[in-house]
């Protein structure tokens, strides 16, 4: 076998990354756009020593598990990996990842409830799936390039490229996302405003940024541009104003050479810089440089989840480590004796302080600053205790100095919500070894048609009187009929 052959194979596996595997000639081969069950004719792109990719040529039988996706970019964008896949068997998928990465990189013991293979090990729930599992995002981030007729478009990189696809009505977004862009191209077009080229570095707008309040139905455009302001942006407040539900015009200034979407600057050209929304009872400001969990009804289903697991009754003292504009933060303050938040953007933190304000939380601190060095240094200077952390980490997880000073503290219960569970896995078994115990684990669908999922874990203090109670009230507690909402 040599590129550029075409070969015949069934899917028997898929990686982590949605992408179906299957062999020729012996060697596992790795094929978007395939689902397990499938028998495919593919062509192969690229060849190492034990493995190697193809490209999908001809579904030749299609597995039982596969349907048409709906959207008609799904192949080219690669955004929806998993949009041919029944909904039933991508929760089984994001399961199976989880549940694998447990067992692998951190080496737990773990069973599925209400499978075959339960035993005495720790309990992983079944994924809390969504109802209708599409048009849930509330945040749309389109990068803007231009056609092969030189007109402005908007939509989304093609997989592993910075090549952008025209498509302003993502399926997975809100439906109202498709006039606003509209607008903003028909605008740019009128006056010769260029996108930006990340290959030349050249071209003033970047990307066009929209959130949509689910519940409030209030509207932000934020324009990320490369320079410092943005010619006829009177008009352009002119353009989308009279939309119904328009709060929020801003520029953001982003002109460095990087991958990264938003820059640290802001400049508000209408209204007063965010919108509002709610979770559950609570309401929040959102900004553009806010981190917001994209997927409103199942943020709710997760941040109870970890409510849940905090189990408090009032009188705890708890930290919430990467806290963003304090979402998960007033969820505990509901039921704590006080709330101490880390969050390393500046904006996000001002906007925790303002949400506490704005809900009547009194029992609320936040501070600026990295987790692993924030709460270290205030560990060091006043010897601080914790009863329940919570850690919300980006994708690489939690770092050791954060850790260390977790177990230092020596907190009853440790809540782990996860947005990659292979470092979820890594940290879990740091926590093993340092005398903190796994005790149940919830999978929560909040990305569906992709193959990421969040995961809320809780973990006790070896020994302590809770994790005594914990081993010996499990079946008590019935987390099963608390937590999960089957699909």
């Amino acid at each position: 076998m040599k590129k550029n052959d075409i070969v015949r194979t069934t899917i028997v596996d898929m990686n982590s990354d949605g992408e179906g595997i299957g062999k020729a000639d012996g060697i596992p081969l790795f094929i978007k756009d395939t689902v397990i069950g499938d028998e495919v004719s593919v062509r192969v792109t690229k060849l190492k020593k034990n493995y190697g990719y193809g490209r999908l040529e001809e579904i030749i039988t299609p597995s039982p598990d596969r349907i048409e996706a709906r959207c008609p970019i799904a192949r080219a964008c690669g955004g929806c990996q998993l949009q041919s896949m029944s909904y039933e068997k991508q929760l089984e998928f994001k399961q199976g990842k989880v549940v694998n990465n447990l067992r692998r990189i951190g080496g737990l013991n773990v069973y599925v409830v209400g499978t075959s293979d339960e035993d005495d090990g720790i309990p992983v729930y079944p994924v809390i799936g969504m109802e209708n599992p599409w048009r849930y995002r509330n945040k749309a981030q389109l990068p803007v390039g231009k056609d092969a007729d030189g007109k402005c478009v908007a939509g989304f990189y093609a997989g592993r490229t910075h090549h952008v696809i025209a498509q302003q009505d993502c399926l997975i977004a809100d439906e109202r996302n498709q006039a606003l862009v509209d607008r903003v191209l028909s605008f740019m077009d009128r006056h010769g405003i260029e996108p930006y080229d990340e290959e030349s570095g050249k071209g003033l707008v970047r990307h066009i940024l929209i959130r949509i309040g689910y519940h409030t139905g209030e509207i932000m455009v934020c324009l990320i541009i490369n320079g410092r302001e943005l010619p006829f942006a009177d008009e352009l407040v002119e353009e989308l104003k009279d939309v119904p539900g328009m709060t929020s015009i801003s520029l953001n200034i982003n002109t460095k050479r990087t991958n990264v979407i938003l820059g640290e600057k802001c400049i508000s050209l209408y209204g007063n810089g965010y919108i509002t929304d709610r979770i559950g009872e609570i309401t929040f400001r959102i900004s553009p440089l806010s981190f917001f969990q994209v997927n409103p009804t199942q943020t709710e289903k997760l941040y109870e989840t970890a409510l849940k697991f905090a189990d408090l009754s009032g009188d705890e003292t708890v930290w919430d480590m990467y806290c963003g504009i304090g979402t998960i933060s007033l969820f505990l303050a509901r039921r704590a004796k006080r709330v101490r938040g880390v969050e390393i953007i500046p904006q996000a933190i001002e906007d925790a302080k303002y949400n506490a304000a704005l809900n009547g939380f009194t029992n609320t601190e936040f501070y600026v600053g990295k987790a692993e060095e924030v709460l270290p240094s205030i560990y060091e200077k006043e010897k601080c205790r914790a009863d329940v952390i919570v850690v919300d980490p980006p994708r690489k997880g939690c770092d050791t100095a954060l850790l260390e000073t977790i177990v230092k503290m020596q907190p009853q219960r440790v809540v782990y919500v996860s947005c990659d569970s292979a470092t979820l896995a890594r940290d879990l078994k740091w926590f093993a070894e340092n005398g903190y115990e796994t005790k149940c684990v919830q999978p929560v669908d909040m990305f569906s048609q992709g193959v990421h999922v969040e995961t809320v874990c809780l973990l006790t203090k070896l020994h302590s009187k809770y994790h005594l109670e914990v081993e010996l009230h499990m079946d008590e507690m019935d987390l099963t009929q608390q937590l999960i909402k089957k699909f």
